[in-house]
């Protein structure tokens, strides 16, 4: 070993004071690689910016005995084949005796009526108290009348029931089908999203074939409630902000200046100063959650969070294009842009939601600004329709914020994802020789707004494994479901006092599937591993799939209405808190 000298002590000072080379991974990541953190390989920044899609495989056609060119050409053609079959499967299903039961169940008692008063009036009437057996009776009668009711969610949701109304009648098949075509629409958008998030047709197709056998999707699917639709503009939102985010890396991408090695470089001008423009899917996002929001205000909380992520989307995409202060350049150059497209535009679509109200002079408080009480005050300049919708707003506010009224199926949200309370919606238990019962001791019909249980028993460990993936692998993708389960999950965590309901949990269900279709796709294993890895894996993978689809053949009966044994019924109710 060599003498020490003072030279050789100042060259490791000043090796350890030297700077990083460019590309050099931070420290907190070189020491994590002590606990088993992979190292990735250093990559092109286009590719970095825009990961492509890995080639596929032609071998599932060649078994088929289709040759290379048609190999191809069928691997294309299944980037939207496979998710519109998918999608073709999800519609049969919900779609297939709609109309059963023919009853008006749980809150159908609120939202088809209200619906229809919007097709008559513009607002919601007043319908009689014996409306409900009415509507189903033989004939049918329609008990409405024009004197105003007050209502606690805003009309757009209402609107788009009264679509289904509109066209096939004031019928269980009418106020259910927009529900049940977006429902179907939503697993065709959830195919196309996880294709994208996850590059990946068959994961993507895959998430979306989770969301169809999802018993509580499929209920609300079934079901004119609010709470589907305001699923399906979420979902369209986030897969709207894909786009956008793709479409905008790919803009930084394509300004880099290329090495010599035919290599993008970081650029510190690109990243920090290039404007990125007109920006028409962002603009559709702000579109797809105002309309959440003009549906129930929970979409709110999607709204908030979209919006947020979207600008560290924008933050990252910066640093990686070479931006030296990547938090500023998008302060200076893409909040306020993001701002009008997502806020902005979200605004003004609730405030269009309300048109038919403002139109027309016999809605609830429509009035309210010209009265004593609504002359008084600072904003007497607000136009009357203005001054009035806020007043109801705060009045509605006040009645959500205020609901405390016990309820048999209300439940705490610490029990949603475990399916502690589910919530039933109908239930009869008709005698041997009635509504389809054949046998002697009696059946039992029952729509039971509940989750197939192993699907989300193993989303719980999905979740598990997304979190680790975004706290120690930095992984945007996993970031991203995290973010869009939380933003339908945790607020109602504020709301301990409130009478909910496990069935607000279908917003973000859809996001459970793709948390579990990463995870599956874990199990099957990355690329580069090994036959007998990857044989192992698409066996265990394949297990947990087929255990999900017979969860959702054997509750099938309970998601319907269809008439069983109440011995079978019994078998099917696995935990006291389910009866």
């Amino acid at each position: 070993m060599g003498r020490v000298t003072s030279d050789t002590t100042a060259t490791d000072a000043a090796a350890q004071h030297a700077p990083e080379p460019p590309g050099a991974p931070p420290v907190w990541q070189r020491r994590l690689r002590r606990f088993g953190l992979p190292v990735r390989p250093q990559t092109d920044v286009r590719t970095r910016l825009v990961p492509s899609f890995p080639e596929p495989s032609g071998r599932l056609w060649a078994v088929f005995g289709a040759g290379p060119e048609a190999a191809a050409r069928l691997t294309r053609w299944s980037a939207w084949a496979g998710p519109l079959l998918v999608a073709l499967f999800a519609g049969v299903l919900r779609f297939w005796n709609l109309g059963s039961p023919r009853k008006v169940i749980f809150d159908e008692t609120y939202y088809p009526k209200d619906a229809w008063s919007l097709l008559q009036y513009g607002y919601e009437g007043t319908w009689a108290k014996n409306a409900n057996d009415a509507l189903v009776g033989h004939p049918p009668e329609l008990l409405l009348s024009p004197e105003h009711s007050y209502v606690v969610h805003p009309p757009m949701g209402k609107w788009l029931i009264a679509l289904g109304e509109g066209v096939f009648g004031m019928n269980p098949f009418g106020w259910r089908f927009m529900v049940a075509l977006l429902g179907t629409l939503s697993v065709l958008l959830i195919c196309r999203i996880g294709r994208r998030l996850l590059r990946s047709t068959a994961l993507g197709c895959l998430a979306g074939a989770l969301l169809a056998v999802d018993g509580l999707h499929f209920v609300m699917s079934r079901t004119a409630l609010l709470d589907l639709i305001v699923m399906f503009w979420v979902v369209a939102a986030f897969g709207c902000l894909l786009v956008d985010r793709d479409r905008t890396r790919a803009r930084l991408a394509a300004a880099l200046p290329v090495g010599p090695d035919g290599l993008a470089r970081p650029d510190e001008s690109v990243g920090d100063r290039l404007r990125l423009g007109w920006r028409p899917w962002r603009i559709a996002a702000g579109l797809c959650l105002g309309l959440s929001a003009a549906t129930k205000w929970n979409g709110l909380y999607y709204l908030a969070a979209f919006a947020l992520m979207a600008v560290l989307w924008d933050v990252a995409a910066r640093r990686t294009a070479g931006a030296r202060r990547p938090f500023r350049s998008a302060l200076r150059r893409d909040v306020l842009p993001a701002f009008g497209a997502t806020v902005v535009v979200a605004v003004a679509t609730y405030l269009a939601s309300w048109s038919g109200w403002i139109a027309t002079k016999g809605g609830y408080y429509r009035d309210w600004a010209t009265t004593p009480e609504g002359r008084t005050g600072a904003w007497v300049w607000v136009p009357d329709w203005l001054r009035s919708l806020w007043h109801y707003q705060t009045e509605v506010y006040s009645f959500h914020t205020g609901l405390t009224t016990p309820h048999a199926y209300q439940s705490n949200p610490w029990s949603w994802l475990v399916l502690g309370r589910p919530v039933s919606y109908f239930y009869e238990d008709p005698k041997a020789g009635q509504d389809g019962c054949t046998v002697a001791e009696g059946c039992a019909r029952e729509v039971l707004a509940l989750g197939t249980p192993l699907l989300w028993w193993a989303a719980c460990f999905a979740l598990l494994y997304v979190l680790y993936r975004w706290l120690f692998q930095r992984d945007w993708r996993a970031g991203a479901i995290l973010c869009a389960v939380a933003a339908g999950y945790l607020p109602w965590f504020l709301y301990q006092e409130r009478t909910i309901f496990l069935f607000y949990a279908v917003v973000f269900v859809p996001f459970l599937c793709l948390a579990l279709a990463m995870m599956i796709g874990a199990i099957v294993g990355p690329p580069g591993s090994t036959e007998r890895r990857r044989t192992i894996g698409a066996v265990g993978a394949g297990v947990l799939v087929l255990l999900i689809a017979w969860n959702f053949i054997y509750f099938y009966p309970l998601y319907t209405g269809m008439p069983i044994p109440k011995s079978a019924w019994h078998h099917r109710m696995w935990f006291d808190t389910w009866v």
